[in-house]
C-alpha cells in the first residue's frame, strides 16, 4: 500500500514517514511550533465576574 505525503502528495519515503523529506516534515514542525495548529477553546462562563468585566450590582447576593 503507497501512502502520499500529507504535505505536497508525493509517495512517502520511510525515513521521513508520514512526509515524502525533511523539507515536508520540517514545514508540518514549524506549524505546530508556531501555533497553527492549536485547537480553538471557548471558554465557559463560571458565573464569576473577571477584574474586566463589569459588575451588575443590582444583582449581587447580599
Amino acid at each position: 500500500m503507497s501512502r502520499t505525503c500529507p504535505e505536497c502528495g508525493k509517495p512517502t519515503d520511510y525515513p521521513y514517514r508520514p512526509f515524502c523529506s525533511k523539507r515536508c516534515a520540517d514545514l508540518d514542525l514549524g506549524r505546530w511550533l508556531n501555533g497553527s495548529y492549536a485547537i480553538p477553546v471557548q471558554e465557559e462562563d463560571n458565573g464569576i465576574p473577571d477584574a474586566e468585566d463589569p459588575v451588575d450590582r443590582d444583582n449581587l447576593i447580599r
